[in-house]
């Protein structure tokens, strides 16, 4: 865009309200070393470049925004003299990246004073020690405060998780001890059952007639039918008759145990063709054996292969083992999440999965995009239930355009209106004190915004609140520097916005700076 640089008039810079206290030796410093540039509408610098120039309107329209996916959002337009933009943190030098974090053009020819940034930091640290070591202070000890408070966030998280992990590893842990307990019992009987047979009046076929009985039997229950309650208790009593007319004693206990490995009376019959009646008795204790045996070896197979499930879940949730950034599969992190938190979800609250399954994979950082999962569904979990309130929770997955949709909602009773602008700010919270951190949101939007360059905003009214995370489909390039994890980094503080820095308001958009 064409520019035209003309000479700085101290009188002119004297009247912008950032200057209007300076002396007249200071204002001619800063004309010395500055300038005083036209642009033609177009734009001025864009977001990344390195942070060279600060800017203050003298008279025109500017605009503000970001890139957000694919988009370009609009954070600012003003046409309010005196506002400011570009290298504001270039006092702090190399101990802050020093680029500019949104993109800024003007909409007609207009006229800003331009210092360049190495100049802007010398006068910062000349004139104003004082304000710059406050400033220091004030910027490094909100990041390390928010660095900590995250790590701890982080921490209290993983606690929650590995309780609800150890509950849910128990329950099938437990069953498989007490199957295996069962089982060692039931193998000992078998034992006596065949050495009682071996010493009985059985020939040579009968012995080959209950061993493929017995085979025949082991393959039935692999098969078994889920019967309804009243199903099984109709067959439960067909088969208790059946074992009674045909002398079976106490054919009450067998006929459950039959049922549940899918046996009829039909089946039955065919054991009582094959083998002549006296040893009938023997043949049905001697299969009771065997069904309750392969029983209790199922309800191991399943206990083990829930803990393995457990566990899968577990490794894909930390991504261990994992390429910190590739291309992932949502349905899959959501799933493992879900799991992980299923113990804290509980009972009072029925989780919906609505996925569109067709949605392709996409670049994202998964053991992050697990962090902000966790965060969104236990806000949802304790809106539901604080005050022991029942509710659902419906996770949903759509594509929107060019991006993947992930929206979490719940029926809690809400976020009110007067806090909604506000929840995205770090360390703000309606949890008492000691209960949250008021980072959550704060680092899941840092994690969906500046990592992914996608948006995390807040739909809600009472009975239907939705927090929506959209993500790029492809990858747009190397997303910002630190994560969650860092807090409140340098490229979201203000470091290059126009001193307002990030509101609520903005966060529930595009998260990105408004102007002074």
């Amino acid at each position: 865009m064409s520019t035209e640089v003309t000479a700085c008039d101290p009188t002119e810079i004297a009247t912008l309200f950032l200057f209007e206290e300076l002396s007249p030796e200071q204002l001619g410093r800063l004309c010395a070393e500055g300038r005083v540039e036209r642009f033609d509408p177009g734009p001025v610098y864009t977001e990344g470049e390195p942070a060279t120039c600060f800017y203050v309107m003298i008279e025109g329209t500017v605009v503000l925004y970001r890139r957000v996916g694919g988009d370009d959002v609009e954070v600012s337009r003003t046409s309010q003299r005196g506002v400011y933009a570009g290298a504001m943190q270039a006092y702090l030098g190399d101990r802050v990246p020093q680029t500019y974090v949104n993109s800024m053009r003007v909409t007609e020819p207009t006229r800003f004073f331009v210092l360049p940034a190495q100049s802007f930091a010398d006068v910062m640290r000349e004139w104003f020690p004082m304000a710059a070591h406050l400033l220091e202070g004030l910027f490094f000890g909100s990041k390390n405060t928010q660095r900590a408070i995250g790590q701890r966030e982080r921490l209290l998280a993983l606690g929650s998780l590995s309780a609800g992990l150890t509950h849910e590893l128990n329950n099938p842990a437990a069953a498989a001890v007490r199957a295996t307990a069962a089982l060692r019992e039931r193998v000992g009987k078998m034992r006596h059952k065949l050495a009682h047979i071996a010493q009985g009046p059985y020939s040579r076929e009968t012995l080959a007639d209950l061993i493929e009985i017995q085979e025949r039997t082991a393959e039935r229950v692999a098969k078994a039918p889920v019967l309804s309650p009243l199903e099984a208790s109709d067959r439960e009593d067909e088969l208790t008759d059946w074992l009674d007319d045909h002398g079976i004693p106490e054919g009450w206990r067998v006929a459950p145990t039959f049922v549940q490995a899918g046996l009829d009376t039909d089946w039955l019959e065919q054991v009582a063709a094959a083998v002549a009646e006296d040893v009938l008795p023997g043949a049905v204790g001697w299969l009771n054996y065997t069904v309750e045996t392969e029983l209790l070896m199922d309800e191991i197979e399943d206990s083990t292969t829930r803990i393995s499930n457990l566990v899968d879940a577990a490794k894909q949730y930390a991504q261990l083992d994992r390429a910190p950034h590739r291309d992932v599969d949502v349905h899959e992190l959501l799933d493992s999440t879900l799991l992980m938190l299923s113990g804290k979800i509980g009972p009072r609250v029925r989780v919906v999965k609505d996925y569109d399954r067709s949605l392709p994979e996409v670049p994202a950082y998964p053991a992050e995009l697990n962090q902000v999962w966790t965060n969104l569904i236990d806000n949802a979990v304790a809106a539901i239930t604080d005050g022991g309130g029942e509710g659902t929770l419906t996770v949903r997955t759509a594509r929107d355009g060019d991006r993947l949709l992930v929206e979490f909602r719940d029926t809690g009773p809400g976020v009110p209106d007067d806090i909604r602008d506000r929840i995205f700010d770090p360390f703000f919270t309606t949890k008492p004190v000691g209960e949250g951190t008021g980072l959550g949101l704060d680092i899941s939007w840092r994690i969906v915004v500046n990592k992914h360059r996608g948006s995390l905003h807040v739909e809600s009214v009472p009975g239907d609140t939705r927090f929506q995370v959209l993500l790029p489909l492809t990858a747009p390039g190397a997303g910002a520097e630190g994560t969650g994890a860092e807090g409140a980094g340098a490229e979201d503080s203000g470091a290059e916005g126009t001193g307002a820095g990030d509101t609520g308001a903005e966060r529930t958009g595009a998260g990105t700076e408004e102007p002074a």
